[in-house]
């Protein structure tokens, strides 16, 4: 073996993972240039597929289970629901409500991952022409809550408030704090709210104050 063979084969030997070397070879085999080690890695793709679009179908009228059924059988998910008369009840059955409303346009065309939310009262009640908007919230002055439901009202002041509600009516205990609209307030509309107590007077929905 001459001394260029034997300086190659050292090579070889010392070259840690190398498949196929041949010590008299003065150039790369055919196993070497062709190795799957060398494939570039594939390419992964930078961003999701945008959700495909559909058109909004009409779900006013419809009962509010139904109508989620129906969004989520053409691929709308992110489905929400609001109390239309405006008295923050909770659809905590929603085979007892009714739409009212949509906050996308029927047939309107829109990706599927857009929310929907639904305005919805009880089987029983009318929907009223417009969603009822909730009062703002206090913000150092004492809104005018009269008519509104005691709920909603409550929910306007600030969570350390001290209130208390009275049946005007027949000394009825006030339980379900949406079932009821305010009669009359204390501190008066417009009053500097500085951490005074609240009062309330109120009757049932469907009651004269």
């Amino acid at each position: 073996m001459n001394t260029r063979t034997i300086i190659a084969a050292l090579a070889c030997i010392a070259a840690v993972g190398l498949v196929g070397c041949d010590p008299a070879a003065t150039g790369p085999t055919p196993a070497a240039t062709g190795s799957t080690l060398a494939a570039p890695a594939a390419t992964r793709p930078t961003a999701e597929a945008s959700a495909e679009r559909k058109a909004v179908p009409n779900f006013v009228g419809m009962g509010l289970q139904s109508a989620q059924d129906a969004a989520q059988e053409e691929g709308f998910f992110a489905l929400t629901s609001h109390d239309s008369a405006g008295r923050g009840r909770v659809q905590a059955f929603d085979r007892n409500w009714k739409v009212c409303s949509q906050n996308v346009a029927a047939g309107k065309t829109v990706p599927t991952d857009t929310a929907l939310d639904f305005g919805a009262v009880k089987l029983e009640e009318e929907c009223p022409a417009g969603d009822a908007k909730a009062p703002d919230a206090a913000e150092g002055t004492m809104p005018d809550f009269v008519g509104k439901s005691v709920k909603v009202a409550r929910d306007a002041l600030d969570s350390g408030t001290s209130i208390t509600v009275t049946d005007a009516a027949q000394g009825r205990m006030v339980l379900v704090e949406s079932n009821w609209q305010v009669c009359t307030q204390s501190p008066s509309v417009g009053t500097a709210l500085d951490g005074q107590p609240v009062e309330f007077t109120a009757v049932k929905f469907g009651e004269d104050c």
